[in-house]
């Protein structure tokens, strides 16, 4: 089960014992093993894999707490306490995160990343799991064009644009990185439902989320 935070982890502060996971019918979970990886690229060290014996199709989980210290990367919050609803088993891959990349974390040029010419500004976006075509085949330009990134412009007025392109991939992470080519600031990305699958094969829903960081 990937739990996704809103700040990097510190590696050294993640424990299994830092987690309480609680099924349908009350009963917690057993976890076994944590980790970061695969999404353990600087800037993705969000997504903590869970991996234990916390539920069934029959008693799924419904709440994963933080009863642990487990901190950020840069120390200033800790995490304990923190409690969210579990998505259901069937609900399928859910954008719930984006977020702009600094201008000095971009990787330009290099095969996987944006092009080196024509990038305004680069938006990570994180998924509740791994995201494929239905199949298991890497997205491809389809996906690309479905993407939707609402940038208000240097006048103020909003535009819908597409990315030019839509790097880190190949990794087997929940994460992609959107390259956009339009002048203005990110505020949200839109996905529509039914053009991804989690492992379990279950196709994403509808969403659009802000982007974080964005002016209002």
């Amino acid at each position: 089960m990937p739990v996704i935070f809103s700040h990097e982890i510190d590696s050294k502060t993640l424990a299994p014992e830092d987690f309480q996971v609680t099924t349908a019918s009350g009963k917690i979970g057993r976890v076994g093993c944590v980790t970061l990886r695969p999404a353990d690229e600087d800037g993705e060290k969000r997504t903590v894999l869970v991996i234990g014996e916390y539920g069934s199709k029959d008693d799924q989980p419904v709440k994963v707490e933080i009863i642990g210290d487990m901190m950020s990367t840069d120390g200033r919050v800790n995490f304990k306490g923190a409690r969210a609803e579990v998505i259901p088993l069937g609900a399928g891959a859910t954008m719930i995160l984006s977020e702009l990349v600094p201008r000095n974390k971009w990787r330009l040029g290099t095969k996987g990343n944006c092009p080196r010419e024509g990038v305004k500004s680069v938006v990570r976006v994180t998924w509740a799991g791994g995201i494929t075509k239905p199949g298991g085949a890497e997205i491809d330009e389809k996906e690309r064009r479905l993407y939707r990134v609402t940038v208000r412009k240097p006048d103020g007025t909003l535009a819908i644009v597409t990315p030019i392109a839509v790097a880190d991939l190949n990794d087997n992470d929940n994460n992609h990185e959107l390259c956009i080519g339009a002048d203005g600031d990110p505020v949200s990305v839109f996905f529509p439902a039914g053009a991804l699958t989690d492992p379990n094969e279950d196709l994403n829903p509808d969403a659009e989320v802000k982007v974080s960081g964005a002016r209002p």
